[in-house]
């Protein structure tokens, strides 16, 4: 399942992000890498303790508790906190999937990577190449989208950042653990929830969305791994 985020950041936030993030000290972005993406990574990651990364991550992380897509379409259990790179000059990322867990730096909470999320601080104009190429069971898809805008996709998928030509690519790019960890059963709690916030705005107060609901948070807690 792909769910884009529009506006996640509105534009005076992501005109302030963008000017901290070009004004920030970068590091090569094979410090994060394992053995095999190492061979193919070719870009640049704020250190991961950057005071840069920790205050837009924050902001990042705030208006997504607060955003009913995001929380209806992840399901979030655990957040990493937001990383981020920047490509350019030819700066590209091939094909890998992402490694299962992830923890969390300073602990030793482990996060289960089910959904990745990709923000884009950069404007689809003011560069060449850079799109985010996701392969799957359902497609190939290529994801280039506006500055403040954010894409949700599997943990699991094959995905790449094609390289970028001209201009600089700013994006954050985190992984949510899910209260339920298959990618089928997300997408049909998803399904049912929107049809059920459909159905109390066009009809509210009607006896069966009770019964909706409760089948909602049934299926919820048989497919929780919490």
């Amino acid at each position: 399942m792909m769910i884009r985020i529009p506006a996640l950041l509105d534009a005076d936030e992501v005109r302030q992000c963008r000017q901290a993030l070009e004004e920030a000290s970068w590091q090569d972005g094979r410090v994060t890498a394992g053995s095999l993406a190492v061979q193919v990574k070719a870009n640049q990651q704020l250190p991961l303790d950057s005071p840069v990364a920790r205050a837009i991550g924050d902001r990042i992380l705030d208006r997504l508790g607060r955003n009913p897509l995001f929380m209806s379409a992840a399901l979030p259990l655990k957040v990493l906190p937001p990383r981020f790179n920047r490509y350019e000059g030819g700066g590209t990322y091939g094909n890998h999937i992402d490694n299962a867990f992830v923890t969390i730096p300073g602990t030793a909470i482990k996060v289960r990577s089910d959904v990745s999320t990709t923000v884009f601080f950069s404007d689809p104009d003011t560069y060449d190449g850079g799109e985010l190429v996701v392969e799957d069971t359902f497609g190939q898809q290529v994801v280039k989208l506006p500055a403040g805008d954010a894409i949700l996709y599997p943990g699991t998928s094959l995905h790449r950042v094609e390289p970028v030509t001209r201009g600089v690519r700013y994006a954050s790019f985190f992984w949510t653990h899910s209260l339920v960890a298959s990618d089928e059963q997300r997408r049909l709690l998803f399904d049912l929830d929107q049809q059920i916030q459909q159905l109390t705005a066009r009809h509210p107060g009607d006896p069966s969305l009770s019964a909706l609901s409760g089948t909602y948070h049934n299926l919820l807690r048989m497919w929780s791994q919490a």
